[in-house]
């Protein structure tokens, strides 16, 4: 079979595919045309050559390839839709946030952290749009259940594994109080007497 034609088919089956596909499941697709996985690694890399500069690109997300338009068209694109999409509230971000940047992690590391209560709402969302999972235990009195995030969060978000995620910036330091405040109050309070 011609390069170009298995260029074609694989193309075809990652424009059809529901959900991203790794290199084994597509190895598997075309295992009639015998195709090596080096021979399906570069055609993967010029199909995402040629989508480069085209309004979907062809993206490696932890559960595989898919196609997917270009982040800064989104804005355009959504009004295709009357549904808007769902909007989550920043605790349940925060909530989020703070599995994936600190996982496995408890509910009550978690409430520890944020200086709140986490709602069983919250939780259940998350574990229903199947971006955390139970992994474990901690071996304390109580069992708590320990959470992590799942491949789907890795995909929703774009990403091949959690090393792509932002790094967290050192927080500011405090300002040292010099007593100027309690000065310039003080001298405000006898000017307005």
């Amino acid at each position: 079979m011609q390069n170009q034609q298995l260029k074609q088919i694989v193309e075809a089956i990652l424009f059809v595919a529901e959900q991203p596909l790794s290199e084994t499941q597509l190895l598997e697709h075309l295992q009639d045309q015998k195709v090596s996985r080096k021979q399906l690694s570069a055609i993967l890399d010029e199909i995402a050559a040629d989508y480069q500069e085209r309004g979907v690109q062809l993206q490696q997300v932890a559960s595989g390839y898919r196609f997917q338009t270009r982040p800064e068209l989104g804005g355009i694109i959504s009004r295709l839709w009357q549904e808007k999409p769902p909007r989550y509230s920043q605790a349940l971000l925060e909530t989020l946030a703070l599995i994936a940047y600190r996982q496995p992690i408890t509910r009550g590391d978690i409430e520890e952290i944020r200086g709140v209560s986490v709602s069983s709402q919250m939780m259940k969302t998350l574990l229903e749009r199947n971006w955390v999972k139970v992994v474990g235990h901690r071996e304390v009195p109580g069992r708590p259940q320990l959470y992590a995030t799942t491949a789907e969060f890795l995909d929703y978000f774009s990403l091949q594994d959690l090393s792509e995620l932002p790094a967290i910036p050192a927080p500011a330091e405090k300002a040292k109080d010099t007593g100027q405040t309690t000065q310039t109050t003080a001298e405000t309070a006898t000017a307005t007497e």
